[in-house]
């Protein structure tokens, strides 16, 4: 960037610097969203409950599948991104 450019843009540095927070925060947004790890988790605590015996098979099997879709829906987000 040129000292012209530098100077004739000198007004739109906050802004810039707003657009570049904002991209920071859905980065860090994304990166919490998409973690398969509270999933993975989650159907471990799953099992555990079913062994337990706080919950039987039908509402095990149900949740199972929601949890086992995010996983695909958090492995093709990834694997979009060359992850």
């Amino acid at each position: 960037m040129g000292l012209l450019t530098g100077l004739l843009t000198l007004p739109l540095a906050p802004v810039r610097g707003v657009v570049w927070v904002a991209e920071r925060v859905a980065e860090a947004a994304e990166q919490t969203f998409y973690d398969p790890a509270p999933v993975e988790e989650e159907l471990k605590a799953l099992e555990r409950d079913l062994l337990a015996g706080r919950i039987d098979e039908a509402a095990f099997e149900e949740r199972e599948e929601e949890l086992l879709d995010r996983l695909d829906e958090i492995r093709l987000f990834w694997a979009s991104r060359g992850g």
